[in-house]
């Protein structure tokens, strides 16, 4: 009766008023109405018939609406959807291809008629949850056009021995979009909101294992989405490559072609890239890369790339941590193990509060031989002494243009210290002094601006300070 009472109430009522209605009845039996047996038995037989009937069937009722109650189909539960419910095999031994795209397919009909950008749909949230397992992927699980507001998340992804080695594990790829990515340009007005195919979707707590075939994620054409919390494993192209679009914002990530942790004897035959951003406004933070031939490629404008760890190939093996293509960039509080940032033609472009380890260090490469804008301070560089690597090293000439460039406040630990401000202090009693700036200057033949101070010292000695700055 408990459960009854806190299931239903209505069953409850039904059993407890018709029996109340009884003991009446026999009271009024006892109290010697003038109502003759008879009839008092006939209605009392049609009423306990009559009660037994709604009774049967309220309760059969409730029985009825109890067991229906039972758990959700294996394929979603309210807006979320499991590719396992579809067929997909989580222990790895059978494709899941089909299985994961109608999962996919499925939830992006839940439309509502809302958009965020114009033309792409808000899904509110909807949700393809791998639920931890481990699937098979022999073609690139690529989504529908114009979806905004969907979670992926939860399992392992690897590619099959047959997965095309020029693709990736999951694309955001339209089919009007086309793949080459944009020319290096930088407009306030962003990119035209119709080129956008999608928004707001959501990558966490996935390993995305290439098996040496293609990549792992890519987006084209897409603005704010979030990778967090993921793992990119055994890929022979990019871990990530973002095409276009806006605001890709990749956090709390590990990326590696080869799992190591370092020292690895197979380091110099590394190859491919971590991630690859040809994209203006995105941010990379918190993120390691341990084994690849360049951690970071930035090939578009008014990126930030913050608390990242390379060392994915040591610079004595050809590797690259950061490569940077492209203007208005900015790289700190970053730790660059054994290898370097390159910047061909820099412009504005700012490195600040790094740590440089292993002969690390800052290469300025010459493509057009120009740099304009380019601060590398408040960095820590140490190195082996018997190298005597330089901070700072020029790669090419650079004669078309030098301007507002500051490498200064940099400390050093078993390597050379290059600036473009620098003290000199003479000692002497002569007609001609000479401070040699050349150990020391970034640009030794392009000093635009002297200042020297002159005092007396003890025994007609004089001493001149020299200040030069770029």
């Amino acid at each position: 009766m408990e459960h009854l009472c806190s299931s239903s109430p209505t069953p409850t009522r039904l059993l407890i008023i018709p029996f109340f209605l009884l003991f009446l009845l026999f009271n009024f039996k006892e109290t010697g109405c003038s109502v003759s047996l008879s009839f008092r038995q006939q209605k009392l037989h049609h009423f306990q018939s009559d009660l037994l009937r709604k009774t049967t069937t309220s309760l059969g009722s409730f029985a009825k609406a109890a067991s229906t109650d039972s758990p959700v189909s294996g394929k979603s539960s309210g807006r979320v959807f499991y590719p396992i419910g579809y067929g997909a095999d989580p222990t790895g031994d059978h494709d899941s291809t089909s299985a994961i795209l109608d999962a996919l397919n499925d939830a992006v009909k839940l439309q509502n008629g809302l958009e965020l950008l114009p033309g792409i749909s808000d899904l509110g949230g909807v949700v393809i949850d791998l639920q931890g397992g481990n699937f098979k992927i022999s073609s690139p699980i690529r989504f529908p056009a114009a979806v905004a507001n969907i979670v992926v998340q939860g399992g392992t992804l690897r590619a099959s021995t047959t997965f095309p080695s020029d693709r990736h594990l999951i694309e955001l790829w339209a089919p009007d979009s086309r793949k080459a990515s944009a020319p290096d340009t930088f407009s306030d007005r962003k990119d035209f909101n119709n080129g956008m195919k999608y928004e707001d979707v959501t990558f966490r707590d996935i390993l995305f294992d290439s098996s040496y075939q293609g990549g792992g994620l890519l987006l084209i054409d897409s603005v704010r989405i979030r990778v967090t919390n993921c793992f990119f494993l055994h890929f022979s192209t990019q871990g990530i490559l973002v095409l276009r679009g806006h605001e890709a914002f990749i956090s709390s990530c590990f990326l590696g072609q080869h799992p190591t942790i370092g020292g690895d004897k197979e380091e110099k035959g590394y190859t491919g890239t971590a991630i690859d951003i040809a994209s203006t406004d995105n941010a990379v933070t918190d993120v390691a890369i341990f084994s690849a031939a360049i951690g970071i490629v930035l090939r578009g404008r008014a990126n930030i790339v913050t608390g990242v760890h390379c060392y994915n190939k040591a610079t004595f093996f050809g590797g690259v941590g950061i490569l940077v293509k492209s203007a208005q960039n900015r790289i700190v509080d970053s730790y660059m193990d054994f290898n370097s940032i390159v910047m061909e033609d820099p412009d504005q472009v700012l490195v600040s509060n790094g740590f440089f380890l292993g002969d690390g260090n800052i290469v300025l490469r010459s493509i057009q031989g120009r740099i304009s804008g380019l601060n590398i301070v408040n960095n820590i560089f140490c190195g082996d002494p018997n190298n005597m690597v330089p901070i700072v090293k020029l790669e090419g000439l650079f004669t078309s243009s030098i301007d507002q460039v500051v490498i200064d406040h940099n400390v050093v630990n078993g390597m050379s210290l290059k600036s473009t401000v620098s003290k000199l202090t003479v000692v002497g009693n002569r007609t001609k002094w000479v401070a040699d700036f050349s150990g020391i200057l970034v640009f030794p033949d392009k000093i635009n601006h002297v200042e020297y101070t002159r005092s007396s010292q003890e025994e007609g000695q004089w001493q001149l300070d020299f200040l030069h700055m770029l």
